[in-house]
């Protein structure tokens, strides 16, 4: 860890978090080989021209949603490659028996267990994410959206860090969504809930293991990883979110 304060474009907050301003890929790319012990990301579900085709009303969209927001609407086959590289720099920067957790629509999981497969990544499970109060969106006209999923995988190898402590525990997690406080010092549209990562964090690493999140959005990874004492990076494109996380890690650290 040592050696990622002299990567040109990381800055280090406290003595173990180092956060940058800048595409995923190019940072991941700047990374040591067996550098990191887990990664858990949420990146663009790229659904924008999908919702866009299906005629959806995109005027009536609540301010910086996902589908009208222009940062989630490349074409299939483009979102591909860039899930293709973006697999490809997990597999190097994990260490063996390291952790992946990705959230993603479950319209494209099969295609990312097929890249995460090619790269060397065992598949584990799918598993889904329920909120227990969702905006009753269209409620008298369909099924109100109250889930997502996220896919499990190990790096280069078929088991690894599981704090289970003798419990059975389910791949289904049930959290509310966002609170006031978590929003205080800012909004994202697709910000996880602590308590969410929180759970990801304890199972899946011990302290002082070194958690990563290329598509860190509002930082809820890297505040889930100080306050369980492991160290952490953090990679995010956008400059308004990306200070979004600075606020949010420095109100931990």
């Amino acid at each position: 860890m040592a050696t990622i304060k002299d990567i040109d474009g990381f800055t280090q907050m406290g003595n173990s978090t180092f956060v940058a301003n800048g595409d995923a890929i190019d940072y991941m790319g700047k990374l040591p080989d067996n550098s990191v012990d887990l990664i858990i990301t949420d990146p663009p579900y790229n659904l924008g021209l999908f919702m866009k085709k299906r005629g959806t009303n995109m005027n009536k969209l609540r301010e910086g949603h996902f589908a009208a927001s222009g940062w989630d609407d490349l074409e299939f086959e483009e979102w591909m490659k860039q899930m293709d590289f973006f697999f490809q720099q997990c597999h190097r920067v994990l260490r063996k028996k390291g952790s992946l957790i990705i959230f993603m629509s479950i319209i494209k999981v099969e295609s990312l267990i097929g890249l995460a497969i090619k790269h060397k990544f065992y598949y584990k499970t799918v598993g889904v994410w329920h909120k227990t109060n969702p905006l009753p969106r269209n409620m008298n006209l369909q099924f109100i959206n109250s889930t997502e999923t996220w896919i499990y995988l190990i790096n280069d190898a078929t088991t690894g860090t599981f704090n289970n402590e003798g419990k059975a525990i389910h791949d289904f997690v049930e959290t509310s969504t966002i609170s006031t406080k978590e929003r205080k010092l800012g909004k994202h549209p697709t910000q996880k809930p602590l308590t969410l990562i929180e759970h990801f964090v304890k199972i899946l690493s011990n302290e002082e293991d070194i958690i990563m999140d290329p598509f860190m959005g509002s930082g809820t990874t890297g505040v889930a990883a100080i306050k369980e004492k492991r160290r952490f990076i953090g990679v995010e494109l956008n400059e308004e979110y990306f200070n979004l996380s600075v606020k949010r890690i420095e109100e931990v650290l």
